[in-house]
């Protein structure tokens, strides 16, 4: 057979293809260094795709009915705390409100009527334990002067039987002591009257302290329904109650509200993310460890943030039906457990970050990390390991000879 010989001017020459080796080997480098550094962040790292952006959004709905007249807030707007989004027709609850103002009033000015009849029950008693003592006094004394008149017609007894007293005298001395007993007598049952009526007013007064009382707790009812008709005015108008963006809202002006119907919701601006790592990756995970962060909504914009905690249980043991691994077959399948991870970092104000959002959290659950100079000696070590095994066996020199 006849051999065929490459011309020298068909045969590439060895100047020509020396200089592709070092691009090549640049290019190796890279991508060893790639390459290491995803080796060092698989053994230093846990990253999830199945995490989101979640937030506790506030539902609103008024707390009274009526027919709304105006709506300060649209859809996806930035609100602040305590900022007006809906006004209601507040006529009738200012009606209810002056109807109980009014109703307050009365109970005040019959209040105070009870509690100038308790006083004024309150001086009886005291004018009537007055005339009694004075009773009790007339009739100890009544009963002092009975018995000085009994002891006189006493003796003028015996002076009368030794004819040593005129008939005239004795006469006396026995009307005397009549009197005088029968003014006892009197005195006793004047004591008696008194002390009565000190227990009739004391009895009149325990009925006025109970009208008073009962005046009083018609007047405090009053005032609570003054303040609740005012409460209710209050609520004609609804504030926001955190700062955050409205979302779906379903009210307008016009609109006959019911209490509790929903009207719409806010995203407060504080996120955070809830990640769904796989249990088999939770062996080193802590709360407290570092986490970065990639937002897919920024254009895989990382930030800093931290384990905040890790839910106790798996995701699909809260699920609204929870796997019955105790019944029918049984199928092992790796669980994947909720955890709570929060920004260090505030997110841009000028982006809308909402519940919902797609994220990919790498968290550092090793402290042993390589440095990127560290990284880059090793893929340069490497790369020059490659070029040397690639002379060696081909037999050529870096000049191409």
């Amino acid at each position: 057979m006849n051999e065929v010989v490459a011309s020298p001017a068909t045969a590439p020459a060895p100047e020509k293809r020396s200089w592709l080796i070092w691009p090549a080997a640049v290019v190796l480098a890279v991508l060893l260094y790639l390459g290491v550094t995803y080796l060092a962040d698989v053994f230093t790292h846990e990253s999830t795709d199945d995490a989101f952006i979640t937030a506790r959004s506030v539902s609103l709905a008024p707390r009274v009915a009526g027919q709304v007249i105006a709506v300060h807030a649209t859809d996806n707007q930035l609100v602040h705390m305590n900022e007006p989004l809906v006004e209601l027709d507040p006529a009738d609850y200012s009606i209810v409100v002056a109807q109980k103002e009014a109703a307050a009033t009365s109970q005040n000015a019959n209040f105070r009527t009870m509690v100038a009849a308790f006083e004024l029950m309150a001086a009886k008693v005291a004018t009537a334990e007055a005339g009694a003592r004075k009773a009790k006094a007339d009739a100890e004394a009544a009963a002092a002067t009975a018995k000085k008149a009994q002891l006189d017609f006493a003796r003028a007894q015996v002076l009368r039987k030794q004819n040593t007293l005129s008939q005239q005298e004795f006469d006396s001395s026995q009307a005397a002591n009549a009197k005088a007993q029968a003014d006892w007598k009197s005195t006793v049952e004047n004591t008696a009257v008194e002390t009565s009526k000190v227990d009739e007013a004391s009895r009149q007064l325990a009925a006025a302290f109970a009208e008073k009382d009962m005046a009083l707790s018609q007047f405090n009812e009053a005032q609570t329904n003054v303040a609740a008709a005012k409460l209710n005015l209050s609520y004609t108008k609804i504030l926001a109650p955190v700062a955050g963006r409205v979302t779906r809202r379903a009210v307008e002006a016009g609109d006959y509200l019911q209490a509790g119907q929903q009207i719409m919701s806010l995203v407060p601006t504080e996120v955070w993310v809830v990640a769904n790592f796989k249990e088999s990756q939770l062996k080193d995970m802590a709360p407290g460890q570092p986490v970065t962060v990639e937002i897919d909504a920024l254009g895989g914009r990382k930030f800093r943030a931290h384990v905040d905690s890790i839910q106790a249980g798996s995701g699909a043991a809260f699920s609204l039906l929870p796997p019955e691994n105790a019944t029918g077959n049984f199928v092992k399948v790796v669980q994947r457990v909720p955890v709570k991870i929060v920004f260090d970092e505030p997110l841009p104000a000028e982006k809308v970050i909402g519940p919902g959002l797609s994220v990919t959290p790498s968290v550092e659950v090793s402290k042993f990390i390589l440095p990127a100079w560290a990284i880059m000696l090793i893929a340069l070590a490497l790369d020059s390991a490659a070029i040397f095994l690639f002379f060696f066996f081909t037999g050529k020199k870096p000049d191409g000879k």
